[in-house]
């Protein structure tokens, strides 16, 4: 986990300092660098800042080869794909349009910007998979050019013992969740457990609760009871609700 130094506020630093120019030409010898890339190593993170309208990423820090095994400028949007667990390659597949709509509206609007956050399990260098916390700030800038860039950080939270229990998620404009992850920040989204998430799952593909218990090997009730505790975590009356939201933030 990270300690006092895991302020956002140095990244927003190299932001004000490099968005002006696309983030090109930045010294890596640049005290600023240095203490961003000193701080993730601490962290367990790395970031890149990216053009989500021409589909481009225009700076990667270091420690993209420690935990992804990719050299910082031969990383591309692909090799994300091929990290992510399969288990996971359906909502991962989901969240790119939802990234892709809130560039588009804010381009559109020409002002704004926004927090979007979730966890993945993705692989490593060494090919284990690790859970990790991806991080978006997408913001409109008219500087260098007319576009909404996004700094992205993905931070190791192996540590964090209840992912098990979900997802993680979070979209919005409040800044405070952009920061280093703490239990607080991750118990954000869907707290479900394993066995609610995939009836939730079989509910959103039309089974029936007697279905859905020949599925899973449960009985009828106790299908109907994970469904009323379902609702009641939710805050939702009924199901088909909250299948709707769950389908916009990306998480079914």
């Amino acid at each position: 986990m990270g300690d006092n130094n895991s302020n956002y506020k140095l990244y927003f630093r190299i932001i004000e300092k490099y968005g002006p120019q696309s983030f090109a030409g930045i010294d890596p010898n640049d005290p600023l660098i240095i203490e961003a890339e000193q701080m993730m190593e601490g962290n367990d993170q790395f970031f890149y800042f990216g053009d989500l309208i021409l589909f481009q990423i225009l700076y990667t820090s270091k420690r993209s080869l420690d935990m992804m095994g990719v050299e910082p400028a031969a990383l591309t949007g692909a090799h994300f794909f091929k990290a992510v667990h399969p288990d996971e390659m359906k909502r991962f597949i989901i969240g790119r349009p939802i990234l892709l709509k809130l560039a588009h509206d804010l381009y559109l609007a020409e002002n704004g910007f926004k927090v979007l956050s979730t966890n993945f399990r993705m692989k490593n260098a060494d090919g284990n998979y690790d859970n990790l916390l991806v991080q978006f700030y997408i913001y409109y800038s008219t500087v260098p050019y007319k576009s909404v860039f996004t700094f992205k950080i993905h931070t190791n939270i192996n540590w964090f013992k209840k992912h098990k229990r979900g997802y993680h998620h979070y979209l919005g404009d409040d800044l405070s969740n952009f920061r280093f992850p703490d239990n607080d920040l991750l118990m954000i989204g869907n707290v479900f457990s394993r066995r609610e998430f995939d009836i939730l799952q079989l509910i959103e593909k039309g089974h029936s609760s007697e279905e859905v218990a020949e599925k899973l090997f449960l009985s009828t009730n106790t299908v109907n009871t994970h469904r009323r505790n379902i609702l009641h975590k939710s805050g939702k009356a009924h199901m088909s609700e909250l299948i709707h939201d769950l389908k916009e933030q990306g998480i079914l």
